[in-house]
């Protein structure tokens, strides 16, 4: 099916491995041009070569605020913007601290709401444009363990739902995608946190968190990335202030 990308630009955050670069390399293969965005300039290289000449860099940290603007000055006016740049640590009320909290919520939460703020007049300007916000299933099936980032995605989930039921005033669509376990760095990350929860500080049995998921497995970076392209595509020019769960039913187990 052709998504009629063909010619598009997107900004893809969190852009220099998994989800973030799925999501790049799909969006690709549907004919746009990409800029990734990464902290990590080392990685952000190695993440355009695996995408190809579409791609161009653009290293950031997005937890701050002048640096969010720099990216928007950079590339001010793409036809799709991925908010996905994101590492929610997990841990339960007494165990994280504020400064955590601050931080974490400073890339994930301000960062999607500022760039959004940036990116959304020009796309409400010219009547075209979409933005996809790459959530995560914990804001709607919330864990002690991993309160700070349940918190945050339960905020991101109402933000995309609030601009998504306003914008199509202005033909332009908010929409967000919530994956549960991925199969990425971030997830080994997450299972080994709880795991030392559990245990006293030892990981060694973080494997045990991923067993006993839906179809034997976690969900794999290019299924999201192929929503995410199919959301921001026209053929689905009618979905606007939806989250879609991407969990395989695990939320209803």
């Amino acid at each position: 099916m052709d998504l009629g990308l063909q010619g598009r630009h997107a900004v893809v955050t969190g852009a220099s491995k998994g989800i973030g670069l799925a999501c790049a390399k799909a969006l690709v293969a549907e004919g746009c041009t990409v800029t990734l965005v990464s902290r990590d300039a080392g990685r952000l290289a190695e993440a355009q070569k695996q995408v190809g000449s579409q791609a161009q860099v653009f290293a950031a940290d997005l937890s701050k605020a002048e640096d969010r603007a720099k990216l928007a000055a950079a590339a001010p006016a793409p036809d799709i913007l991925v908010n996905n740049a994101g590492a929610i640590p997990g841990g339960n009320i007494l165990g994280l601290s504020m400064e955590t909290w601050q931080e974490a919520w400073s890339l994930k939460v301000f960062g999607y709401i500022h760039l959004t703020q940036l990116y959304l007049p020009a796309m409400m300007q010219r009547r075209s444009g979409c933005i996809v916000n790459i959530i995560g299933l914990a804001g709607v099936s919330p864990r002690w363990d991993y309160v700070c980032g349940a918190a945050g995605n339960a905020a991101l989930i109402s933000f995309t739902k609030a601009l998504g039921g306003k914008t199509p005033e202005h033909n332009v669509r908010v929409v967000g995608v919530n994956p549960a376990s991925t199969r990425t760095d971030r997830i080994i990350e997450l299972s080994k946190a709880r795991a030392r929860q559990r245990d006293n500080g030892d990981d060694s049995k973080w494997e045990e968190f991923l067993s006993g998921l839906p179809f034997g497995r976690p969900a794999e970076p290019e299924e999201i990335a192929a929503l995410t392209a199919m959301l921001a595509s026209d053929r689905l020019a009618y979905v606007s202030g939806s989250v879609i769960d991407v969990d395989g039913g695990v939320q209803f187990r």
